[in-house]
């Protein structure tokens, strides 16, 4: 597969892949005339690339890891950065948790009722409240026909 099936299939760009193919995360072959080929395996390669960067893990990490994904087998350093990095995400899925159910008190004891001023980025699109005018001095000098 050349590099733009593997971006359109994956959902991400070129350059991405480009770029974890510099960090060492994916390995095209190369053809005679430099074009890159991957195999079918590459878009859940990319998949994986993906949650594990959303999960939090840096490219390092994620290149030392790389090699129990593909053979199922780890050495005890291997295995307890594994079981490192799976509880650190177990500890952002609780403080994820402890977020929402904050958020979920807040919404639960909020009385929605309409108000005059809102705070700036809150209105919704086309919903302008209509400007005061200004009169007397507080307008300003005239405007001059353009």
């Amino acid at each position: 597969m050349r590099i733009g099936e593997v971006a359109a299939r994956a959902g991400v760009s070129v350059r991405a892949l480009r770029y974890y193919e510099e960090q060492g995360l994916l390995t095209p072959a190369r053809s005679a005339s430099g074009q890159r080929h991957y195999p079918e395996s590459a878009v859940d390669r990319v998949h994986l690339i993906q949650q594990m960067y959303a999960a939090g893990l840096p490219s390092r990490t994620i290149v030392r890891l790389l090699p129990c994904v593909d053979t199922g087998e780890a050495t005890p350093a291997m295995l307890q950065l594994l079981l490192d990095e799976r509880d650190r995400i177990d500890r952002q899925l609780g403080e994820l948790a402890d977020a929402r159910d904050r958020l979920d008190t807040v919404i639960a004891s909020t009385k929605v009722r309409s108000c005059a001023h809102q705070p700036p980025g809150t209105q919704r699109p086309g919903s302008r409240r209509p400007r005061p005018r200004l009169t007397g001095a507080a307008a300003g000098p005239p405007r001059r026909p353009s």
